[in-house]
């Protein structure tokens, strides 16, 4: 078992802008993922699987829900805790990562936001602790960039909605206990439904066959005349600006959550060409690798930045969609660069297991691809700046 060596970079001195409480919790976070994740998260990627043993820990270190009220079983915690958190868990690997932002942004904030008292008080703490674990249908096989046009359905039946349709590439949807469902009334209005294991017609066969996020849970969501009782609508808020909502909280963990990825091929990188000789000397002492090494931490400083502003406009309830949108979108074209670059210098050493920056490639072009991809978030930076949508 290698032992995990990670050393964060922080070259323009970021923690400076941090305050304590921030360095506690993701020092916390950055001591449980060595210690829980780092020994077996390449065993568990190897067997395509989720280490359910982790569930736990998660919720220990505040992986679900950290910026819920402690009324509901949350920690309470600002955005930058939160996004500190995601940075540190995605360092061991996006696929847990995706478990804990699911969780946190797609099934609490949710209900959290959108839900009345007494579902808060049914489902949050549980979800906090993990006792719950939670997933969010929103894609469907026909509609993915285009979420709008979905065809889930429910029908009023008097005492019950009967809910109809299908989800798919729906993380944690395996094991999860209840799914946030979109889905559209009979007027073609979206509305949030609370659907839970175990009832009749409700099915979540696993998505087999990945070469990526490996060690994430992903399934189907099937709805078969699926009887959902009427407590369990969302009431608070409809239409498709409910879904993207959450969807904002959750591309914002993983604008910080990509960097963790990025740091760690970075650092794996910096190590390995410090030890490694040819040619009589260090390969880190050759112009073409320095020039790699120069410019992953001048590309994660710059992610730093933009992220840690964007955290504090979250703070103040500033940020914008868009801005969301532009963090996501750059953090995870900077990781997936720097781990192509990190593989290379690694030769072939670094296509094994042996060495963690092959797995966050394989991660990173899901990460990529989900909660908008990489093109679509372009398009929503430029209808905001020209104010003209591209989309149709």
């Amino acid at each position: 078992m290698k032992p995990d060596l990670f050393q964060a970079p922080d070259y323009y001195n970021l923690d400076d802008l941090l305050t304590d409480e921030h360095k506690l919790v993701r020092d916390s976070a950055r001591a449980w993922v060595k210690r829980e994740v780092s020994p077996i998260i390449e065993e568990y990627a190897q067997k395509a699987e989720f280490p359910k043993q982790i569930i736990k820990g998660l919720g220990e270190i505040g992986g679900f829900g950290p910026y819920i009220p402690e009324e509901y079983g949350g920690a309470g915690l600002d955005q930058i805790s939160y996004g500190l958190i995601m940075q540190e868990i995605e360092r061991g690997d996006s696929g847990v990562r995706s478990t804990s932002s699911v969780q946190s942004s797609l099934v609490m904030y949710p209900i959290w936001k959108y839900g009345n008292e007494e579902q808060r008080m049914k489902y949050l703490p549980k979800l906090a602790t993990g006792e719950f674990m939670g997933c969010f249908g929103l894609t469907e096989p026909n509609y993915g960039s285009d979420p709008g046009s979905m065809i889930t359905n429910f029908k009023d039946m008097g005492d019950h909605y009967l809910l109809n349709g299908a989800k798919m590439w729906i993380s944690n949807a395996p094991f999860a206990d209840i799914a946030i469902v979109w889905a559209k009334n009979e007027e073609g209005r979206i509305h949030g439904l609370i659907v839970e294991r175990g009832m009749e017609g409700f099915t979540t066969p696993e998505t087999h066959n990945k070469w990526s996020l490996r060690a994430s849970s992903t399934g189907e969501l099937i709805f078969d005349n699926v009887k959902v009782p009427k407590e369990n609508l969302l009431p608070n808020k409809s239409g498709l600006g409910a879904p993207l909502g959450c969807l904002d909280s959750a591309r914002y963990g993983i604008a910080w959550g990509a960097i963790g990825a990025a740091m760690d091929c970075y650092d794996t990188a910096l190590r390995y060409a410090k030890e490694r000789i040819q040619f009589d000397k260090p390969i880190a002492g050759t112009q073409l690798q320095q020039k790699k090494l120069a410019e992953m931490i001048t590309e994660i400083t710059k992610a730093q930045l933009l992220t840690w502003r964007l955290g504090v406009l979250r703070n103040e309830g500033k940020a914008t969609t868009a801005q969301i949108s532009m963090a996501k979108r750059n953090n995870v074209d900077m990781a997936i660069h720097i781990a192509r670059e990190a593989r290379q210098m690694l030769g072939g050493m670094g296509i094994t297991g042996e060495y963690s920056i092959m797995r966050h490639m394989m991660n990173l072009e899901s990460v990529i691809t989900y909660e908008g991809t990489h093109d679509i978030h372009l398009l929503i930076t430029g209808m905001d700046i020209t104010g003209i949508s591209a989309f149709k």
